[in-house]
């Protein structure tokens, strides 16, 4: 990441309003992308549906397991239809996926925007 010339911060909570205040900050430190796994709230969260909508920062959705592979009650999430993009069943590869997928997002938006 460093070497991107990027920093990365992390934030880990069972709890949804502190998740919520972790994605209202992203909003003050520039965050240029967010990697989001909801866990038990992809199918329960309209607070944090609403705060990722508030902040329009461009988020993937991550998942360790496959999400349509469980219960069918799992199968609808409230974050997919706005997320970038979702990664879904790659167990924590996903996450090294999702970090390569945001930095070439991130740079790719960076030369684009260039004058």
């Amino acid at each position: 990441i460093a070497a991107s010339g990027h920093t990365l911060n992390f934030v880990q909570s069972n709890a949804e309003h502190e998740l919520i205040d972790a994605i209202h900050r992203s909003r003050e430190n520039d965050t240029a992308m967010i990697i989001f796994n909801p866990g038990g709230f992809t199918h329960s969260s309209v607070a944090l549906r609403d705060a990722l909508l508030a902040v329009d920062i461009p988020f993937i959705e991550l998942h360790l397991s496959n999400v349509h592979a469980r219960e069918e009650f799992r199968h609808k999430s409230y974050f997919s239809d706005i997320a970038t993009g979702v990664i879904s069943g790659l167990g924590a590869q996903g996450y090294e996926l999702a970090l390569s997928a945001a930095l070439n997002q991130i740079d790719s938006d960076k030369t684009v925007n260039q004058p």
